[in-house]
């Protein structure tokens, strides 16, 4: 089984997110018989995602499951009904209305849908989750999270649809307008945090592993990056302590994954958690993130706002920091130019560049996109 949780400081808003997979990770022998004996027919079939072929339903199988007069006379395998949709979806200029389409057409036919998503994985996975689907306080509006995150799951690490289940669990909103809104249909109170926070998580996790026996992963961006700095540490040597961090994008995913790597450095040297943050630099769209910025901070950037003179470019924070690591937290593409690539590697044997959140796969994708044809040059770790 598998649980994933965002941190609390992820901008995800009031939802947090589990994913939850109620069996072994290798199907047993029947369950492949069992999920392709089809038992419903006609009209019924039809509306069932996980076995609907829509037009790929052969004469033979038309007859066998009483569809004629229900189906159009053509019959379309699936990669001509592939090429169709592409074509379709293509037509779409707007992205939500292609992630809306989308959406439909699990609803529909499922086998088709991971289909189109696996052989056109870079086109389409931008939109069936981030930065389609949204961030930001959704309140218990962010369903769409964890239904896109299982997409990934299904898609890139081939577990069957079957065994996951997305779960919400509302725990309050900061967003005025949802508090605000009348049709409004979840908690309205601000987000729990804290002791009360902590607690709903301990009961949370309590239950699902009474439930599901011991073999429970938690999953989350913080935790993932953080791992990865760990694994990188056995190529790079040292410690988290000896190394200093620069984060490109300041918003509450990136400040969530610097707080949980300050946090680990503290327990393992015993420093101050403020000691420990000054080993950290971020910077956003408005340049590097300094102590003469502070009225202007929303309040989860200030105990980031270090003293030194501002810096409005990343290129120019990279050579004036000299970062270990370059960790990018920012949806925008293309923004780990060569100039920022070859900076770092001038004061370093290796370079650690590390993408989080859905970045792990997309932003991996943008932020590189310009600079892999001098990969093979430059000492180069890519997380």
């Amino acid at each position: 089984m598998v649980v994933m949780l965002p941190s609390r400081n992820t901008a995800i808003g009031a939802s947090l997110l589990l994913v939850i997979r109620l069996l072994p990770l290798s199907l047993p022998p029947h369950v492949p018989h069992i999920l392709h004996h089809i038992r419903t027919s006609g009209y019924t079939l039809l509306r069932d995602p996980h076995h609907n072929k829509g037009l790929a339903f052969t004469e033979k199988e038309r007859d066998a499951h009483y569809l004629r007069g229900l189906l159009p006379p053509a019959v379309l395998n699936q990669d001509l009904q592939e090429k169709r949709l592409m074509h379709n979806l293509r037509q779409y200029k707007v992205p939500l209305q292609r992630y809306m389409a989308m959406m439909d057409f699990q609803e529909r036919n499922e086998r088709l849908f991971y289909k189109l998503l696996i052989d056109n994985v870079e086109e389409l996975l931008p939109v069936v989750y981030t930065p389609t689907v949204g961030l930001g306080d959704l309140g218990c509006q962010g369903m769409g999270i964890p239904v896109g995150k299982l997409s990934l799951y299904t898609t890139l690490g081939g577990l069957h649809p079957s065994v996951c289940l997305p779960v919400t669990i509302d725990v309050g909103t900061n967003n005025e307008q949802l508090l605000k809104d009348e049709f409004y249909i979840g908690l309205k109170q601000r987000r729990a945090t804290g002791q009360e926070y902590a607690e709903l998580l301990h009961e949370l996790m309590c239950a699902v592993k009474q439930n599901y026996g011991e073999r429970v992963l938690i999953h989350g961006t913080t935790s993932v990056v953080l791992a990865e700095l760990i694994a990188s540490l056995k190529l790079v040597g040292g410690s988290l302590a000896e190394l200093t961090f620069l984060f490109l994008g300041a918003g509450e995913a990136g400040t969530g994954i610097a707080e949980l790597i300050a946090l680990e450095i503290s327990k393992q040297t015993k420093a101050p958690l403020e000691e420990t943050r000054k080993k950290i630099w971020l910077v956003n769209s408005k340049g590097l993130i300094v102590h003469s910025r502070m009225e202007s901070l929303q309040h989860f950037k200030k105990p980031w706002a270090h003293e030194h003179e501002p810096i409005r470019a990343l290129v120019d924070a990279v050579q004036s920091i000299k970062p270990t690591v370059l960790i990018g937290s920012l949806g925008i593409g293309k923004t780990f130019t060569k100039e920022v690539v070859e900076a770092m590697t001038s004061f370093n044997f290796l370079t650690l560049l590390i993408c989080a959140g859905f970045g792990l796969l997309e932003r991996t994708l943008n932020h590189y996109a310009n600079v892999r044809s001098s990969f093979w040059e430059i000492n180069l770790i890519v997380g």
